[in-house]
């Protein structure tokens, strides 16, 4: 039976735009709490008027999650605004361009594996010793259809950090299930974000329109929320009905 989480405190990461955002909205319109991090403090704050008009209330904690400092200094203002942390969710990412290996620079392959893999583990990190405090909590990682299944698509380093997420997940389940901690990894396939436009091919509007949406993730975002505390949903691998790897041969 689902369970209501009206008041539970919610970190949400990438919280500026899309899965991110979406998850924080339906997240406060179930009656959690929010707190917003991610790069850009205006995007965030657009995201808190969203968070406000849903009727929840949110606190704005920028970070850039490719750094241990900044990511800890945003679990600060967590604990000091709510002294616990009920969900978090890693929502944040990115990918570069050029991201083949002929194209991908150490910059862009230490900003990738940066944001999507080192803030998760940043992230989850800071939150364990409250979690274990008070007896619980759930840990929601947003990984990739190409953290199960390596992409020529999203490149190796996307791929190579997604994967690692995966395990990331399944790290956490295998240490920290005896004091009530679960990590459920979700690996989604093709998502009409943003990050779409940082594609080498751009991605029709069509094609975008038959993606799954960042509402889609949103909705899965809180039923693993709303499951009882001792159900562990280790991991969620969902796809567009209309999947461009299966009718077209693209490699996802």
């Amino acid at each position: 039976m689902l369970r209501e989480i009206e008041g539970q405190v919610a970190w949400v990461t990438g919280a500026g735009s899309g899965i991110g955002q979406a998850a924080a909205v339906i997240l406060a319109k179930a009656g959690a709490r929010l707190v917003l991090t991610g790069r850009g403090r205006e995007a965030l704050e657009r995201t808190a008027e969203l968070v406000r008009e849903a009727g929840g209330e949110a606190l704005v904690a920028p970070a850039d999650m490719g750094v241990a400092d900044d990511v800890q200094r945003a679990w600060e203002a967590v604990e000091a605004a709510y002294r616990r942390c009920d969900v978090l969710v890693n929502a944040a990412g990115l990918n570069v361009p050029k991201r083949s290996w002929r194209e991908i620079t150490p910059a862009d392959i230490d900003a990738v594996i940066g944001v999507d893999l080192n803030g998760p583990f940043y992230a989850s990190r800071a939150v364990l010793p409250a979690m274990r405090a008070q007896g619980g909590g759930l840990i929601i990682q947003v990984s990739s259809w190409a953290g199960r299944y390596v992409s020529t698509l999203t490149g190796p380093a996307y791929s190579a950090a997604k994967h690692g997420l995966v395990a990331l997940s399944e790290s956490l389940n295998r240490e920290e299930c005896g004091h009530g901690i679960r990590s459920c990894c979700i690996c989604p396939g093709e998502v009409a974000t943003p990050l779409l436009d940082r594609r080498p091919v751009p991605v029709t509007a069509q094609d975008k329109g038959r993606m799954l949406q960042s509402d889609d993730l949103a909705e899965a975002i809180l039923f693993v929320a709303r499951l009882p505390p001792s159900v562990c949903v280790n991991e969620i691998l969902i796809s567009p009905t209309w999947n461009r790897g299966y009718l077209e041969g693209v490699k996802l």
